[in-house]
């Protein structure tokens, strides 16, 4: 935590994710969903369409379908970190629901905070940060176009 009281850290990528191949990050989805809930429609209508395409899709994804006496559906997102994101899907149609795990699928699971610097890097130079004007002469005239 900072002073602001917001979370915020140097920019960095998941375990040097893209550095080589692309890694998905998300390793399990869980539908939660009731066979007679009227809340549970989208969920049903997603698992009759659209569930076998996106596994196909992404092979590297485990989804489990849980039908359960529960009043509110939802999707649990489990990913290679550790990190658990359940999300509630109540009435929400077929369409949200595909698109909700298509952005879970995308994410690393880690929690959106501030970034410090849009750069980091873990042995910084001791000459300093290099900019446009590192290597010019020093001049009194500001920079503009040149008088003929």
């Amino acid at each position: 935590m900072t002073a602001r009281g917001t979370p915020s850290r140097f920019l960095q990528s998941v375990l040097q994710n893209g550095a080589g191949r692309y890694v998905c990050q998300l390793k399990r989805v869980s539908l939660m969903f009731s066979k007679k809930g009227q809340s549970s429609l989208g969920v049903r209508e997603f698992i009759e369409d659209g569930v076998v395409d996106f596994a196909k899709k992404n092979p590297g994804i485990v989804v489990y379908v849980s039908a359960q006496s529960c009043r509110i559906p939802k999707i649990v997102a489990e990913y290679l970190n550790g990190n658990v994101k359940e999300e509630l899907v109540t009435n929400k149609t077929s369409q949200q629901i595909a698109e909700l795990i298509m952005k879970l699928s995308n994410q690393s699971g880690l929690d959106i905070i501030r970034i410090r610097k849009p750069f980091h890097t873990d042995s910084p130079s001791i000459q300093g940060q290099w900019h446009p004007f590192t290597n010019r002469p020093p001049s009194k005239d500001p920079i503009g176009p040149q008088a003929k």
